[in-house]
C-alpha cells in the first residue's frame, strides 16, 4: 500500500507526482528546490539560502508523514554547479544528526525552473 503525502507548507507538485509518498515505514519526498510555496516562485539569494529553503520544504512533507530529519536514511542532492557544494554542504550539515544519512551528490546538466539545487530524501519513519 502507498499513501500519498501533501502539505500546503512545501510547493505543489508541478506534474503527475506527490509531494512525498508513504509506503509502509517508508517515506519518499520528491526532489525539492528552493521554491516558495505561498508562491510557487524560485526564491532569490546565495546557494546557503536556497539550500535552507529546500530544507524547510522536505521538512513540511516529512512532518505530513509524521517525521523528521531524524528518521532520513538517504539523500540525494542535484546541483547545476559543483563549485557551490561547501556552501550546499554546510547548510545540509544543520539539518542532520549523527549517524548522518547516506548521500549522493551529482551535477545535473539542468535542473526544473533552471534551479540551482534540488533535493530527494528517504525517510524510515
Amino acid at each position: 500500500m502507498r499513501e500519498g503525502l501533501s502539505t500546503p507548507d512545501a510547493p505543489k507538485a508541478i506534474g503527475p507526482y506527490s509531494q512525498g509518498v508513504r509506503a509502509g515505514q517508508l517515506i519518499f519526498v520528491s526532489g525539492q528546490g528552493p521554491i516558495d510555496p505561498a508562491t510557487g516562485a524560485l526564491i532569490d539569494g546565495d546557494i546557503g539560502t536556497q539550500t535552507r529553503r529546500v530544507f524547510e520544504n522536505i521538512g513540511a512533507i516529512l512532518k505530513a508523514g509524521s517525521a523528521s530529519f531524524d528518521h532520513v536514511v538517504r539523500a540525494t542532492v542535484y546541483l547545476a554547479d559543483m563549485n557551490d557544494f561547501a556552501a550546499m554542504n554546510a547548510v545540509y550539515a544543520e539539518y542532520f544528526s549523527a549517524p548522518a544519512p547516506a548521500r549522493t551528490t551529482i551535477q545535473a546538466a539542468r535542473l526544473p525552473k533552471d534551479m540551482r539545487i534540488e533535493i530527494d530524501v528517504i525517510a524510515a519513519a
